[in-house]
């Protein structure tokens, strides 16, 4: 079901910047203008794509190579890029699905060539180019995600404008950032069938994504895999767009990421900063977002084993490397091929080999590192800044150490062909991986599979050595190399020597490890582990109600059950009004006022409502509330009719001047001396938490405590308590920000059972149960309330209204939002008491022949 009231609320975001640029809809049918390809036996076209499951892949670039070609349409020319990862994930789809990629091209197109590239582009590739004009893109992708996003990813902070960490937040950028992704939501939605379609967005350029298409279509079945590190919170809650950026990936129903550490400062930016909680279940954590399971996924990528065996195999490549062979005969080589990127730690690489050289003589002559350098990715002074220090250090090295004939580091800044690379990797007695800070980097995955697959080196011993950084994706993955931190280039440099020096039985043992992984974990073993796990996490998409709500970026849906649906006065008031014997219950905190109300004390409001309903002689209405009895007796003195059922239910009055009477239970609360120092240890180690002690109970709180360390505290709490307690008659139970400790029979859902069962034993059974509630121990009351409803052998309740409030989903069939519409239901409810119900006679009233409901 569409959100009407969000319509164009993302464009309001912009005012009047230009950039949200009107995108008309050129292929408004898109997959049907299409479906002609198929039949013209053109190459790569695949089958009627309205009888397949269809793959929608978005990257920030197509997977083709582009080139200028005057004679072809709009002067470029077109082929797959095999190296693309959107490419090589194909092969992970099921066979019978249609993959489509959405994305832009490396080279600017004329307005009016668009539509025949991008038919050309469909019917020859299934590509659908995104067109953005060149100064949109280059604030989007140079300024805003090169220059702001990246360094903060991986952990720069711009300080100053000047700062390497690039450009401090720009709103302007910002908006830029959201036309772009605009532009890509547009494109996307022209192929989107939700019954039949998954979209998986790549990368931090489009984070804003998931929020377009959400918008657009509520069930989209819709993943993002971050291949960028994922920064702990401490330097994520720096970007001004923070909340907004959460959102838009948790609007995604699968969130992948390349380790455990970059899931882990995801989940606790979600924690610290919307207050989310997540649960692992059955292997897979998932974050409970207003109705949705939000999954998220922790699977490194791979390399497309196909593809590197093809390059190694190439005649090319053979004779690259008994090249390469020949030439570094007698010499160690060491490999190093990085981007020209601040976080790939180049200099600090050549610090190490420089230490190395110094400190061990003996390799001088002999040790060579060829340092090859990718062209950057973006431009700007850092990037001058790293090739001005490369050349520098490698210069000063070669002078203090090199001599005729050698040259001990080969620095190769041309752009180097992929046979090329290739023979190097077979050849490298050793790669050097040592970046501050990367996502994943294939580069160790690379070289040690071109080392196994040689045939130019079939008959040489398999045998690798890896040198990585603990600060990559890829080192927890790869057990047998020597892990280091490229800051202390001491400790890289002996380990450089430790890899030179190792027995040749230990390389080739560390070898057959990392391949055994690197071969079983590649690109289709991850695309097809995604794509898997993505339907499995949109499975219930369909048997769910949507609807959006929130304003710009802020906006997302909430999905509740069929059977789940908002209470209101309206849908209430017929029933309350023609039943004579009701049971109202009720809790207190975050039910009739807010949990973040530091006035705990009843408003004038809430009492008068609550005296409005007590008034009705129809009524017997009781506060449920885990409180103490003094407490709630002293708040609650104006409220003469009003029952309270105090401390989960130990304690329970019927009215004001009713004795209060106490579970039959036993009296010993001996237990206390044990829970107590227990809980007193727990709050002098974490500073905001407090102990509230009850006639009953134990209650420790947590919730001015940091929410991770908190968190973290009470379930330990929880543990330590259940087995110091484990022969005492108590329960412990953990709730929003507390553990308490209740003697065993207590508990919301035994006073549920116990009030029902004593107004059915006075023969005054109710006929109509209202049950209000917002948290864990509330949810009790729910399920109390649906056994005894379905039991046959218990009085029916003909009108049943179990309401959870801000809590989705719940065991209750109603919600209302917050307390200010609980007040509202109650007061309603307290208002019709006073209203004569209609006679069925008086509910249709017709006028000339038309029908007019009354009621």
């Amino acid at each position: 079901m569409q959100s009407f009231s969000s319509a164009n609320l993302l464009e309001l975001a912009a005012g009047e910047d230009a950039d949200f640029v009107a995108s008309p809809r050129r292929f408004p049918l898109l997959p049907r203008l299409m479906d002609d390809a198929a039949a013209t036996g053109e190459d790569n076209a695949p089958g009627s794509p309205a009888q397949r499951e269809r793959r929608i892949v978005v990257t920030h670039r197509l997977p083709l190579r582009t080139v200028p070609d005057p004679s072809a349409p709009g002067g470029l020319a077109f082929s797959w890029d095999p190296d693309a990862l959107a490419l090589q994930l194909r092969a992970g789809f099921p066979s019978s699905s249609e993959v489509i990629h959405v994305g832009t091209v490396a080279f600017p197109i004329d307005q009016a060539h668009h539509a025949s590239i991008s038919r050309i582009l469909y019917e020859r590739f299934r590509c659908l180019p995104v067109f953005i004009p060149a100064d949109l893109h280059h604030r989007f992708y140079h300024d805003f995600c090169k220059h702001y996003l990246w360094p903060l990813l991986h952990y720069l902070l711009p300080f100053s404008p000047s700062s390497l960490g690039g450009l401090p937040f720009d709103r302007s950028l910002w908006l830029s950032y959201l036309s772009a992704n605009k532009l890509f939501a547009d494109r996307v939605i022209e192929l989107l069938n939700p019954n039949d379609s998954l979209v998986w967005i790549h990368d931090y350029h489009l984070l804003a994504l998931p929020t377009f298409l959400r918008r657009r279509s509520p069930r989209v079945k819709l993943g993002f895999f971050l291949h960028a590190p994922f920064p702990s919170s401490e330097i994520f809650r720096t970007i001004p767009v923070r909340n907004e950026l959460l959102r838009a990936l948790l609007n995604a129903d699968l969130v992948g990421f390349q380790t455990f550490d970059y899931a882990r400062h995801f989940l606790t930016s979600c924690s610290r900063l919307l207050g989310l909680d997540y649960q692992s279940k059955r292997g897979y954590i998932g974050i409970e977002y207003y109705g949705r399971t939000v999954t998220v996924k922790i699977l490194p990528v791979g390399i497309d084993m196909g593809q590197l065996e093809l390059v190694i195999s190439s005649k090319d490549t053979i004779a690259k490397v008994h090249e390469l062979t020949a030439m570094y005969k007698d010499k160690i080589l060491m490999l190093g091929i990085d981007d020209v990127d601040l976080f790939k730690g180049i200099g600090m690489k050549l610090l190490a080999v420089e230490q190395l050289l110094e400190e061990h003589p003996q390799l001088r002559g002999r040790a060579v590192l060829v340092q090859i350098t990718n062209p950057p990715r973006s431009e700007g002074k850092d990037v001058q800044k790293v090739q001005d220090e490369i050349g520098s250090i490698s210069r000063r090295i070669n002078e203090r150490f090199g001599r005729p004939g050698y040259e001990p580091i080969v620095l190769i800044s041309r752009t180097v062909p992929t046979y090329e690379k290739a023979a190097f990797y077979a050849v490298a007695d050793c790669c050097l991986v040592n970046p501050v800070r990367d996502g994943m980097n294939l580069v160790p995955y690379k070289y040690t599979v071109y080392r196994q697959l040689s045939p130019a080196l079939a008959d040489a011993p398999k045998k690798s050595m890896i040198i990585v950084s603990e600060f990559i994706g890829c080192s927890p993955s790869l057990s047998g190399a020597i892990r280091v931190n490229p800051w202390n280039v001491h400790a890289a440099a002996e380990s450089i020597n430790l890899a030179i020096t190792m027995p040749d039985t230990e390389k080739q043992l560390r070898h057959e490890k990392h391949y055994k992984y690197v071969s079983s974990h590649d690109i289709p073993y991850w695309a097809r582990s995604f794509d898997q796990d993505l339907q499995r996490a949109c499975r219930e998409h369909f048997h769910r109600r949507c609807w959006g709500i929130g304003f710009g970026m802020n906006f997302r849906v909430v999905a509740l059950s069929p059977n789940f649906r908002k209470l209101s006065v309206e849908h209430i008031v017929a029933s309350y009004q023609r039943t004579n014997s009701r049971l109202i219950l009720l809790d207190y905190d975050g039910t009739m006022i807010p949990q973040s109300s530091i006035d705990k004390k009843p408003s004038s409001e809430v009492i008068s409502v609550i005296n409005g309903l007590c008034d009705d002689p129809k009524n017997v209405v009781f506060l449920v509330s885990g409180r103490g009895k003094d407490e709630l007796s002293k708040w609650f003195a104006p409220c003469e009719k009003l029952g309270i059922s105090a401390e989960h239910g130990y304690f329970t009055r019927w009215k004001r001047h009713s004795p209060w009477e106490s579970c039959t239970l036993a009296s010993d609360f001996n237990w206390k001396k044990i829970a107590e120092p227990v809980m007193t240890l727990y709050t002098e180690a974490t500073d905001g938490s407090a102990i509230e002690h009850k006639e009953s109970g134990l209650v420790w709180h947590h919730q001015e405590a940091d929410p991770d360390f908190g968190s973290c505290q009470a379930k330990e709490l929880l543990d330590h308590l259940e087995n110091v307690l484990a022969n005492e008659p108590v329960v412990v139970r953990r709730g929003q920000h507390i553990v308490e400790v209740n003697p065993q029979g207590t508990g919301k859902g035994m006073v549920v059972e116990n009030l029902m069962t004593a107004s059915s034993s006075t023969g005054k059974a109710p006929d109509f149960l209202l049950c209000i509630g917002d948290d864990r121990s509330d949810e009790d009351m729910f399920e109390s309330i649906s056994r005894y409803t379905s039991d046959p052998l218990a009085p029916a309740i003909g009108e049943v209204f179990a309401c959870t409030v801000g809590q989705k989903p719940s065991k209750a069939k109603y919600y209302l939002d917050d307390t200010a519409e609980v007040i509202n239901l109650l007061e309603g409810l307290a208002d019709s008491s006073c209203v004569k119900p209609p006679s069925s006679a008086e509910l249709q009233v017709s006028f000339e022949g038309s029908l007019y409901v009354v009621y």
